[in-house]
């Protein structure tokens, strides 16, 4: 007799100790997604949205550090000039930041 009341009681313990250990995971879980792996897909969508909007003439940096100015968009590439008549092609995952019109270039104040 006194055994099953030992069992009942340890299958009682192990149903709340379940629950009582699930909410927390899924709270960290909740905490994780929203301060990591969120912000971190809406700035890659951000950066491809960019990508994508990239036309010629536009300045670029690319993700070595070299700057240059799109002359051409392809499908998967870009051209750049980098120096005057000095074009080269570049992956389109390569650009890291386009500058915007009134933008100061990094070397303008090294001068």
């Amino acid at each position: 007799m006194n055994t099953g009341v030992f069992l009942a009681q340890a299958a009682q313990q192990g149903a709340a100790g379940l629950g009582g250990m699930l909410i927390p995971m899924v709270l960290v879980f909740g905490i994780f997604y929203f301060m990591m792996i969120r912000p971190q897909q809406r700035k890659e969508k951000e950066r491809l949205r960019m990508i994508t909007e990239l036309r010629a003439g536009q300045k670029i940096v690319f993700a070595g550090g070299l700057i240059g100015t799109v002359a051409e968009a392809r499908e998967n590439t870009f051209m750049v000039e980098i120096a005057p008549k000095v074009l080269i092609e570049v992956a389109r995952s390569a650009v890291s930041k386009v500058f915007k019109e009134g933008d100061p270039l990094p070397m303008d104040g090294a001068r």
